[in-house]
């Protein structure tokens, strides 16, 4: 039997993209999406909106790609795969964990930002779609979160 690692999530950035390089050159943009979960609340039986928050790695030129185009609030669809860390504590009281998405694709959801909402960015012209398509392609727009 393979063994299979394949995530896909739609949601929302939490915070502006984190971009840096590697000292090889490879950019590397770090991004926090937040993506709701519907659930009944067990007291009320009223159905609430629960966020899970993901921390997403994007490499190369995909990564200055999404550094660029994308902000706090934007929507976007992600597909890649789950990379599980385990590290020493800075202040030696144990070792940590994390699981993250490291993405192969990333795909603009919603409406480019305004002038407002991205500024310095008033002159740049988003990609062409298709340069981003992956499995979140087809997607629709009007996702309620």
């Amino acid at each position: 039997m393979q063994n299979i690692n394949v995530v896909v999530i739609t949601g929302n950035l939490t915070q502006d993209p984190e971009l840096r390089h590697l000292k090889s050159g490879t950019a590397v943009c770090e991004l926090r999406v937040a993506v709701n979960s519907r659930r009944k609340d067990g007291t009320t039986g009223e159905w609430v909106d629960k966020p899970n928050y993901f921390n997403v790695t994007v490499f190369g030129g995909h990564g200055e790609t999404c550094a660029k185009y994308l902000a706090k609030g934007r929507p976007a669809a992600i597909d890649g795969r789950l990379d599980w860390q385990e590290w020493e504590a800075k202040d030696g009281s144990g070792k940590r964990q994390a699981v993250k998405i490291i993405a192969d694709n990333v795909q603009f959801l919603g409406q480019k930002p305004t002038n407002d909402e991205a500024p310095g960015e008033a002159d740049a012209e988003e990609p062409e779609e298709r340069e981003l398509a992956g499995a979140g392609a087809g997607v629709e727009e009007d996702i309620p979160f």
